[in-house]
């Protein structure tokens, strides 16, 4: 967008923490005037630092239904962010609902806004989890390696971005696709996605409560704090989409962390008794698909469209703390 340009934006997915997050950092934008947040239940009207004037709707939708796509996504709307889906380990768990959801609902939303809504801007966040296991653990991935889902949720992400990178290609839509690392720490109850773990390992000792650890101890992630996520999401709607490089998909910046190194972050801020609420109760089926997901990126095409790097992981955990409440041993 222009920085004069008038914005009138719709998120999908939006009740979850980073279509609240989001949400938030819009309202901050005095270019949104109006701003429909919809899931399938009413989304919360998230808080602003900034007094904007912008129209907020919230509203439940079941995203499925040809009709509630073409009651939504109205001509006038000029950015739309998809963010809706179930989850890695739920999707694996119930394939249907998975393909329903995350690939069905998307294509039926990106051929609507073809065809009624040529050429609007679509941010579409996808996953890691769209690569197989690297070759070796140490293995460097780019947008270059060809993807080889190691899950079902892997594989409908991946579809959604062929179709919307070839939409793009043909001028039908102006798509931006966001590979995010595994977002920790996520505030809230533990979810249905196989990464779960990585933010109630921070999440629930810091609040004095048990936490069950599903994966081996030695494991890396490739993870991104929630306030870097966002800001580089918001940063996608300004690329020019003459800056990308031929394909619209570029791996969002993170960075790689073990199991050891997050319980050593864990008890800087929570001491040992935090570390103590930690159990090993290993699940092999979370862990065969965490294993599938990359731990090294290279992330130099994102940073070559103006995507910013991710802090490091004690900065992290004092952001959670900050923005989400969480309880610290350390705190001032």
């Amino acid at each position: 967008m222009g920085s004069h340009d008038s914005i009138n934006c719709i998120i999908t997915g939006a009740g979850g923490f980073i279509g609240q997050a989001l949400a938030s950092a819009l309202l901050d934008d005095p270019r949104v005037s109006k701003l429909t947040l919809t899931d399938v239940f009413e989304p919360s009207l998230p808080q602003s630092k900034q007094e904007n004037r912008a129209h907020t709707t919230c509203l439940s939708a079941d995203l499925t239904s040809l009709e509630t796509c073409k009651s939504l996504f109205t001509p006038n709307i000029n950015l739309i962010y998809i963010l809706h889906g179930i989850m890695s380990g739920a999707a694996e768990a119930n394939f249907d609902l998975g393909l329903k959801v995350n690939l069905d609902s998307t294509r039926q939303i990106l051929d609507f806004l073809r065809q009624n809504n040529s050429g609007v801007k679509v941010i579409y966040t996808s996953s890691m989890a769209v690569y197989g296991p690297p070759a070796t653990p140490t293995s460097k991935i780019s947008e270059l390696n060809t993807p080889v889902p190691g899950s079902s949720y892997g594989a409908q992400k991946h579809i959604c971005e062929i179709l919307l990178d070839d939409y793009s290609r043909r001028g039908f839509l102006d798509g931006r696709i966001c590979r995010l690392p595994t977002v920790t720490v996520r505030p809230g109850k533990p979810t249905g996605a196989a990464s779960s773990w990585a933010s109630g390992l921070f999440r629930e000792p810091l609040n004095g409560q048990k936490c069950l650890l599903p994966v081996s101890r030695d494991l890396e992630v490739w993870i991104c704090s929630p306030r870097t996520v966002v800001k580089n999401l918001m940063i996608a709607g300004d690329i020019p989409k003459g800056k990308f490089p031929g394909t619209r998909i570029a791996n969002l910046p993170g960075i790689t962390v073990g199991v050891n190194e997050m319980l050593e972050a864990l008890r800087a801020v929570g001491g040992d008794k935090a570390v103590q609420l930690v159990e090993d109760h290993k699940d092999e089926e979370t862990e065969r698909i965490v294993l599938s997901w990359p731990t090294r990126v290279d992330v130099s095409r994102a940073k070559s469209l103006g995507y910013v790097d991710d802090g490091p992981l004690d900065q992290t955990l004092r952001e959670y703390i900050e923005d989400y409440g969480g309880k610290s041993e350390n705190k001032g």
